[in-house]
């Protein structure tokens, strides 16, 4: 009987006929379906005969025979349409696979043939006798007349024949083992980045780099209890695993953070990207069936940490969002340590803020909060003046001074990193970037400006587009930039509050004198004003409300709010203040603004708010007037 398994060179008989034609009929080409990870709608896969591999693709029309589970990981499949093509940004050949049929399901493994020469010993037919020859003589005389369906049982040698099945002896072998070291023989690890839905068995070696906290929840289903954690592999890739109900209970114990474990009898799904916390998507879920053992006698390994950098000027749409962004920088500024008091349970963390630059000379502001703040943020003091470069991984990003980072728990901060991103930018800073103008990507600046034009003059709407809207905003902060004019500011709202001058936070008075901070823990003498106001504004499609804080408000009104608070003191019938707020409207202002969508007391509101505001550079406005005439007419 034939052996199972793929055509000997495969690969080979592939790469040989790179472009086959239709009308030739093609050789016998069997290959091992391995690595089959799904790609919008199609699949992609690496294909193998034993020795060789090479990359591939199933066309979309062989998608159905995989979703029905025809075509699974590490069966074989016998290929008959394909084509060839070299994949210059990777430098290697990739297989289309146009047409094929199931030769065979699922495998034990991967097949691999690692014949040495020195092992090829009496090579038998099922149908052949032994007979008293040497084994070089047998092989000799065999070399010519061995078909590739007559391949049977390879033997060393010096290895003697038994009468027990290949099952048997693994079981022996398996009693005397770990329950980890059983799991790695009897199956192939995995590397997190083949596994999909679609797969059956499978086994992942990966060390646990985050553990939530057990929590309980009630719906209509009834009570339960959930906890996760994220699991990291040796290539760095990530995933989320949740555990339910008994599993949760079953596992939460198991699962220590930073220790390494084999598992299997999972499941994967596309991930909810409500909850999503790592780069995948896919998430997985352990049952109670499911299979964990720590791996603890074997050589642990720490994950490659892999980064998907978002450069300084893009965070806008990230802002106040779920999703969290792995930045780049060169750093410009160290703060030192100050002590914040949690609201939550009234514990003092420290923090440190550092503040970093990239290539598109734009700088944010990073907060590093409890072991961050006091290591790493103590060694980027001790070098700051040496310009280090930092890459942090997962930081959530908020909209204080417009846009601004804060590392959390499971956040990773690398300084002077071996990359290549980073070898780019300090080439980039040390030819240029020192010497060059940066500027916050919060604050506003004339569109006129080397650095502003882009954010003035991209995503540009009017006022009806966003008013308009009913969901817009409605999953994360939007950004747009409008030209508007301020039509009216009441001057009887509250247009400022007071702040503490260090952290600018609100204050409250003390009891008997001077101000109180809760973000500082201290209470000042003096305290500073600012702005916190709504103006209406209006354009050619509309109108509506717009939020300003204290750098937008200061630039429209042209000056701070203890300024115009004085004023106001001073101006017995109200005559200069008001005049001071007539004098701000019917200007055209450039504003980059944020939607987003709040719900107050069961009803929806929408919320627009400037990042930043620019006087309008009327040679740059024509510019960009006729740019989009341009592009009106060639559409």
């Amino acid at each position: 009987m034939a052996k199972l398994g793929p055509t000997p060179d495969a690969i080979s008989i592939i790469l040989a006929n790179k472009s086959p034609d239709e009308s030739v009929e093609l050789p016998e080409i069997v290959v091992q379906v391995c690595d089959l990870t799904p790609r919008g709608k199609s699949f992609m896969f690496t294909a193998t005969d034993g020795t060789a591999k090479l990359k591939g693709m199933l066309s979309s029309r062989l998608a159905p025979q995989v979703t029905s589970g025809e075509i699974q990981n590490l069966g074989l499949i016998r290929v008959l349409g394909y084509s060839v093509n070299f994949n210059s940004n990777l430098s290697e050949n990739y297989l289309l696979v146009t047409k094929c049929e199931v030769v065979s399901p699922a495998l034990e493994a991967e097949v691999k043939n690692e014949v040495k020469r020195e092992d090829v010993g009496i090579i038998l037919n099922p149908k052949q006798e032994m007979v008293s020859e040497s084994a070089a003589q047998i092989v000799h005389e065999q070399a010519g007349k061995v078909k590739k369906e007559d391949v049977g049982v390879i033997l060393k040698p010096k290895q003697e024949m038994v009468s027990k099945s290949a099952a048997q002896i693994v079981h022996e072998q398996a009693g005397n083992m770990a329950p980890s070291a059983r799991m790695a023989m009897t199956r192939r690890v995995h590397p997190l980045v083949s596994l999909n839905p679609y797969q059956g068995n499978w086994t992942i070696k990966v060390r646990v780099t985050n553990k939530g906290t057990m929590r309980t929840y009630k719906n209509a289903r009834g009570e339960g209890c959930v906890f996760n954690v994220e699991l990291t592999d040796q290539d760095g890739t990530q995933i989320q695993a949740t555990m339910f109900n008994e599993a949760a209970k079953k596992f939460f114990e198991k699962f220590e953070l930073g220790k390494v474990y084999y598992i299997s009898k999972g499941s994967l799904r596309v991930a909810n990207k409500q909850f999503k916390t790592v780069q995948n998507d896919y998430e997985m879920t352990l049952n109670e069936n499911s299979e964990v053992e720590e791996a603890s006698n074997e050589a642990a390994f720490v994950p490659e940490v892999k980064f998907n950098f978002v450069p300084i000027d893009m965070l806008g749409p990230f802002v106040n969002g779920k999703e969290l962004v792995d930045v780049i920088g060169v750093v410009q500024n160290v703060s030192p340590t100050m002590s914040i008091r949690r609201k939550s349970n009234n514990e003092s963390i420290p923090k440190r803020d550092i503040t970093i630059a990239d290539e598109t000379k734009k700088t944010v502001v990073v907060s590093l909060w409890g072991e961050l703040a006091t290591g790493v943020g103590q060694e980027l003091l001790d070098i700051a003046d040496q310009s280090p470069v930092v890459a942090i991984k997962s930081l959530k990003v908020g909209d204080f001074q417009g846009v601004s980072l804060s590392t959390l728990s499971r956040s990773t901060i690398l300084v002077n990193p071996e990359l290549p991103e980073a070898q780019k930018l300090r080439s980039w800073y040390d030819s240029e970037g020192k010497e060059s103008s940066l500027a916050s990507i919060g604050s506003g600046m004339s569109p006129s400006a080397k650095n502003g034009g882009r954010s003035m003059y991209s995503d540009r709407v009017t006022l009806s587009h966003i008013s308009e809207d009913p969901s817009l905003g409605e999953d994360k902060p939007v950004f747009f930039s409008v030209k508007a004019f301020i039509s009216s500011i009441r001057p009887d709202q509250t247009m400022w509050y007071r702040a503490c001058k260090t952290c600018n936070k609100k204050v409250t008075e003390a009891i008997g004198s001077g101000y109180w901070c809760e973000g500082c823990q201290k209470n000042d003498e003096e305290c500073s004003l600012r702005y916190i106001l709504v103006v209406r504004v209006t354009d050619v499609s509309g109108e509506t409300y717009l939020s300003l804080f204290n750098d937008e408000a200061e630039r429209v009104l042209g000056c701070s709010a203890d300024e115009l608070d004085k004023l106001k003191s001073q101006d017995g019938d109200g005559n200069e203040f008001q005049q001071k707020l007539k004098e701000a409207t019917w200007v055209p202002h450039l504003f980059r603004v944020s939607v987003t969508l709040n719900e107050y007391n069961n009803e929806k509101r929408k919320r627009i708010t400037a990042r930043a505001v620019a006087p309008v550079d009327f040679a740059a406005e024509s510019r960009f007037l006729l740019e989009d005439i341009s592009k009106m007419k060639a559409s």
